[in-house]
């Protein structure tokens, strides 16, 4: 298949993504203006960092009054399960030359992970996983993410604080949505999931948010490991 029809396959997987960071993204650009940052400050927060529960931890300490070096280490924990995330990636990108390998190391999100992780796609079920479709599904989501963070920002005059705080709820949202069908697919992915959200909740009443979920990603792992096989 040629490179074109796989750069458009990859638009039309991360299109869902896109289309669900997009309200999401609006929300952070508002609340990250509301914490005194410029809508340009903002966009190009997510330009560069492109996390977004760790963007908006950062402007919600930022709004509380929290020092550069508070915000820093605590998204630095947060962050630690892309530590994770990336090498579970970078095994489904061995194939990869090792320049597209790093650039689309950048794009690994909870979503873009889940999607290429999962089978989230018929794409990546059915056919071998290339650069240029996996280009297409992160650069996409990508732009939803930036493009929304900008409107959100420009328009966050206008837009109600109320509103901004019910639109992040969409994240916990698009979390599920990613998690349900392969967790009806299989009881071991269902039982794994299960298994992550309590040894959380267990540790997160004795640690950090941060190391709870660094902690609850490597336990869920290592029971992934020893419960799914890889088809011959």
């Amino acid at each position: 298949m040629n490179p074109g029809t796989k750069l458009i396959q990859g638009i039309k997987a991360g299109f869902p993504i896109a289309l669900s960071y997009f309200p999401i993204a609006i929300a952070f650009g508002a609340l990250a203006v509301q914490s005194r940052l410029t809508w340009v400050e903002a966009t190009l927060m997510s330009l560069i960092v492109y996390a977004g529960a760790s963007q908006f931890v950062g402007v919600s300490m930022l709004l509380a009054g929290a020092g550069a070096a508070q915000i820093v280490i605590t998204t630095l924990f947060l962050n630690m399960r892309h530590l994770i995330m990336s090498l579970v990636v970078n095994d489904q990108m061995r194939d990869f030359p090792q320049a597209w390998k790093n650039l689309l190391s950048f794009g690994i999100t909870d979503e873009t992970f889940a999607m290429l992780t999962l089978g989230g796609s018929d794409d990546i079920q059915d056919q071998q996983l290339t650069p240029v479709y996996t280009a297409g599904l992160m650069g996409t989501a990508y732009l939803g993410w930036v493009s929304g963070t900008a409107l959100g920002g420009l328009g966050a005059s206008f837009i109600p604080s109320d509103l901004t705080t019910a639109m992040k709820v969409g994240l916990y949202g698009l979390f599920i949505g990613l998690l349900v069908p392969p967790a009806r697919k299989s009881i071991n992915f269902a039982g794994i999931a299960l298994a992550s959200m309590m040894l959380n909740a267990l540790l997160g009443q004795v640690l950090d948010s941060g190391w709870a979920i660094v902690l609850a990603t490597v336990g869920a792992a290592s029971l992934g490991i020893l419960i799914i096989r890889e088809p011959e």
